[in-house]
């Protein structure tokens, strides 16, 4: 019970911050699990190596966003069973989930495993990069179903206040993708075939000593293999919280991929710059996604304990603390995007490019701040279909549009193209805040399921 911090009484600051500091630590560790692989290829295969993984890890990020997308439905459901008390319910939603998830993942393998090329070509992979990102893809796709294992763990725990058992499973999974890595890459020079299989590797260990570790440590609800079935209600109840999430999550990530094939027309330095810059993103939103995370279940408790204003104060006080996080990643985005591309990349004009495009993305590291707490307090009140709405509209009428004007425009520039990312977040936020105003005017209530 220790590892588990109930959200719903005393201070809010504090706890929260307990609970969102492990969640972080883990997207860290994540975050550089994925990028492992980028800069070891960076530092030991060819520029088109580079663009593969790039353009690579773009495709998987689609696919696992469908997954945390829907997987926060899990951590909704079990956030208000917990704050309502109703422990004997957690192992129900559990069991389904397992189901769920199970389904899913062998679903996804099989269309990655016939669409791979396709996807590929729609993003306009350099010719010289083609052959090796479909290897990449090909590879990593064999490990969705250790994907979904972890996710539907780390949406479990977070539903209950524990944020330290995720953050073992991706310590595991980063460890061992490291030393794979640097095996299959820089001793055997397998390129980007060898980054792949050392990630799928490393998912497959992670699984399985994070499976161990709680089956030695126990569980804090009742749960047996009888409650692994596919329950519909529940999983109705999953799908109708998680669904919007999944849907918003991966048109997203569409919608960077478009960011991707505009880019990738720009020749393979801009394609492997972009790469390079968009896995240093990674990092540098790191804060606010951890956030979102947390608020989502933190608002999920206090929702389900009839807790509003207290699930409202949540939210200021993540907004602050995120906003003091986000000056300190935006200030070395901006002025030292060079200094940070050198240890993805070593050719020089690969360096160049990923600075340029960061400069845009210190801009949204501001902004987001404010933005990714309001989807994380929706999200944890159920108002998932909103989260959805808003994230289209960012994505497919200001993200997309403004990338292929700026492509377009007689002097392309890498910075201008990546202000299409800050111009989304605003008008997300203004969505958000109408959104937040309206609700709280009509003292609404929030269905818990």
């Amino acid at each position: 019970m220790k590892k588990n911090i109930d959200l719903t009484q005393g201070r809010i600051l504090g706890p929260l911050m307990r609970f969102t500091l492990p969640i972080m630590a883990a997207l860290v560790l994540q975050t550089l699990y994925g990028a492992v692989d980028l800069l070891v290829v960076g530092q030991f295969a060819s520029p088109a190596s580079v663009s593969a993984v790039a353009t690579g890890s773009q495709v998987l990020y689609s696919l696992t966003v469908i997954i945390t997308g829907l997987a926060m439905g899990v951590t909704i459901l079990i956030g208000q069973q917990f704050g309502q008390r109703k422990e004997e319910e957690i192992g129900n939603t559990v069991g389904a989930g397992i189901c769920l998830f199970a389904v899913l993942s062998l679903i996804l393998t099989g269309i990655m495993l016939i669409m791979t090329p396709v996807f590929v070509r729609l993003l306009k992979a350099p010719p010289e990069a083609f052959d090796y990102t479909v290897q990449y893809v090909m590879i990593c796709s064999a490990g969705i179903l250790f994907i979904a294992a972890y996710n539907t763990l780390g949406s479990i725990f977070r539903g209950m206040g524990d944020a330290r058992t995720p953050l073992i499973a991706v310590l595991i999974a980063c460890i061992a993708n490291i030393g794979l890595d640097l095996l299959f890459v820089a001793v055997f020079k397998m390129g980007a075939a060898g980054a792949a299989l050392a990630t799928i590797l490393a998912q497959a260990c992670s699984v399985i000593l994070s499976l161990l570790i709680i089956r030695k440590r126990g569980l804090i609800f009742p749960f047996s293999r009888k409650q692994i079935r596919f329950n519909k209600t529940i999983i109705l109840r999953i799908i109708k919280m998680g669904a919007p999430c999944a849907l918003q999550d991966l048109l997203v990530s569409i919608s960077f991929l478009a960011i991707t094939a505009i880019v990738n027309q720009l020749g393979v330095i801009a394609s492997a710059g972009v790469g390079v810059a968009e896995k240093l993103c990674g990092f540098i939103m790191l804060v606010p996604s951890s956030y979102t995370q947390s608020m989502s279940a933190y608002v999920a408790q206090n929702i389900g304990a009839g807790l509003k204003k207290r699930a409202k104060k949540g939210l200021y006080y993540g907004m602050l603390t995120s906003f003091c996080f986000g000056i300190i990643m935006s200030y070395f985005a901006f002025f030292h995007g060079e200094t940070l591309s050198r240890v993805f990349a070593k050719d020089s004009a690969v360096i160049l490019a990923s600075a340029e495009y960061l400069k845009g993305y210190a801009i949204d590291t501001l902004l987001v701040s404010f933005l990714f707490c309001f989807i994380g307090y929706f999200n944890g009140c159920g108002s998932t279909t909103f989260v959805m709405v808003q994230g289209l509209v960012g994505a497919f009428g200001v993200r997309i549009p403004v990338s292929y004007l700026m492509s377009k425009a007689a002097e392309v520039s890498l910075f201008h193209i990546a202000l299409a990312t800050p111009c989304s977040t605003v008008v997300q936020i203004i969505l958000c805040l109408s959104y937040f105003r309206w609700k709280n005017s009509k003292n609404f209530t929030v269905k818990t399921s």
